[in-house]
């Protein structure tokens, strides 16, 4: 009799512990991009349960060229997204309200490739050599560089994406992401050297985290935890790669395993630097913000005087 009251009693506490859990919070994360090493701690935080020990159900949704992420999060269409430091400046001075919560990249990986043979020593030698530099002129880093090298020898002509120009003409440089298209051309196999934008004075944070400012407003504990989970997905993604780039490359098949180890090792200083070891990962600060709206505001991309503090928030 005391056993089957002690069986009933436990089968009711079972009962009731699974009726009463929570449900998890379901999240969708918009990228900008195919899933390659500069997602890799987002989708590390879904493969090690980071996510899921939050209480978060969290759905990746790959992105590709000209995904609107910003847009997305004005209109509700995800809750948060990937986008750069430039694009929340650029939403907010338009009207629209996004917060940046995690910063990936300290030192942005916008770049300038050049081959190796011309022996640049510098991207100011880049824009007052002959030859061809190949540069989307609306970003808002080749505008920064056409204004401090406003009279180059080099003919500047649109960028139209991939390296075909680059491999056909010893002359040809052209704008990259540091951790992709050098390592193409190595593979493919030409000799290049690259100069980040970042070293002329330009370094936006960028593969940030983003919310709807209304949003966070509503729900700051879940914001809290879906950063709580990056920061640690980045983490174990930093210290071994390989079994999220083997997931990822499960998802984007156009990328080799040997491109995903390259470009994984490659942005791995470009997120982790000194300040991030003291700080944590994904840290973010009101100097750098307020450096970049006056740059913003300088090359007349955005028009109001907007401040650093509403452009982030530490959670």
């Amino acid at each position: 009799m005391k056993v089957m009251l002690l069986s009933l009693l436990l089968g009711i506490a079972f009962t009731n512990s699974v009726s009463f859990a929570a449900p998890a919070t379901k999240i969708k994360l918009a990228l900008n991009w195919k899933a390659e090493p500069q997602f890799g701690g987002f989708y590390a935080a879904q493969l090690n349960g980071e996510f899921k020990k939050r209480g978060l159900d969290v759905e990746i949704l790959e992105g590709g060229s000209g995904t609107p992420t910003v847009q997305m999060l004005g209109a509700n269409k995800v809750d948060f997204a990937i986008v750069s430091a430039e694009e929340i400046i650029v939403a907010q001075d338009r009207g629209s309200s996004i917060t940046g919560l995690f910063a990936t990249y300290q030192t942005n990986p916008q770049a300038i490739m050049t081959h190796e043979e011309r022996h640049f020593k510098s991207l100011q030698e880049v824009f007052n050599s002959e030859g061809v530099l190949a540069i989307q002129a609306g970003l808002s880093y080749a505008q920064f560089l056409m204004k401090k090298y406003p009279k180059p020898k080099a003919k500047i002509v649109p960028y139209l994406g991939g390296i075909t120009n680059f491999t056909k003409d010893p002359q040809y440089s052209q704008q990259c992401f540091f951790t992709s298209e050098p390592l193409v051309a190595e593979k493919a196999g030409l000799k290049v050297k690259t100069f980040l934008v970042s070293e002329e004075g330009f370094n936006p944070y960028t593969t940030v985290v983003a919310i709807n400012t209304e949003a966070l407003k509503k729900d700051s504990k879940t914001a809290k935890a879906v950063v709580e989970a990056v920061r640690a997905g980045w983490q174990e993604y930093l210290k071994n790669p390989e079994p999220t780039n083997k997931l990822m490359a499960g998802i984007n098949k156009a990328m080799d395993a040997e491109t995903f180890t390259k470009s994984a090792a490659a942005q791995k200083d470009l997120i982790e630097t000194t300040e991030t070891k003291q700080k944590g990962l994904g840290f973010m600060s009101s100097e750098r913000w307020q450096s970049l709206i006056s740059q913003l505001k300088e090359l007349k991309i955005i028009k109001k005087d907007l401040k650093a503090q509403d452009m982030y928030q530490v959670l």
